[in-house]
């Protein structure tokens, strides 16, 4: 499938002050960052998570744990994706059991994403909580989920994509809406 790039909704510095708002939000909202755990979705949600993390330890002073999750094999779509699928494993360097987890990613389009890093998590303990951090919510939801922490939310249609650029993966830093040919 073609696709071109339709119009740029964020660049390098529109991620980054999204980013320190969603910090502040995070902070806020749990009145600190006591038993706070991030937790990136396989892949750019982890390199948001980390990203995170710096901006608040430059707010509280204190560096919070980071792990990540692959929901590979809790997807529900396993079997169209991939006959061999590449699983890398969840990495959290903490107990997740009692904590207020935070999971990030990068687009929250139909929640089936997030429905399985949930059930991924469950399956590793019971956190106090899970909130939802994500850099763009685009609407059409198939599960009833919503973000508590939203860098931009972006209407779009259901012939376009969000393409989200990160510098670790991408070198550089952006997010474009892609259409369909």
């Amino acid at each position: 499938m073609e696709a071109f790039v339709k119009t740029e909704l964020l660049d390098e510095q529109a991620i980054r002050r999204a980013l320190t708002r969603i910090a502040h939000e995070i902070v806020e909202k749990n009145k600190g960052i006591e038993d706070i755990v991030l937790v990136g979705i396989k892949t750019r949600g982890i390199y948001l998570a980390e990203r995170l993390a710096e901006r608040i330890a430059s707010i509280e002073g204190t560096l919070i744990p980071v792990g990540s999750i692959d929901i590979t094999l809790y997807r529900d779509d396993l079997q169209e994706k991939t006959e061999h699928p590449q699983i890398e494993g969840h990495l959290i360097p903490v107990e997740i059991k009692g904590k207020k987890i935070v999971l990030v990613d990068d687009v929250l389009y139909t929640g089936r994403t997030v429905r399985a890093a949930l059930d991924a998590l469950i399956d590793m303990g019971r956190p106090q909580m899970i909130q939802l951090a994500v850099l763009v919510d685009r609407g059409h939801r198939e599960l009833p989920i919503r973000a508590d922490y939203v860098g931009k939310n972006v209407p779009t249609s259901q012939t376009e994509l969000i393409a989200v650029h990160m510098k670790e993966l991408d070198g550089e830093d952006k997010v474009v809406i892609l259409e369909r040919k």
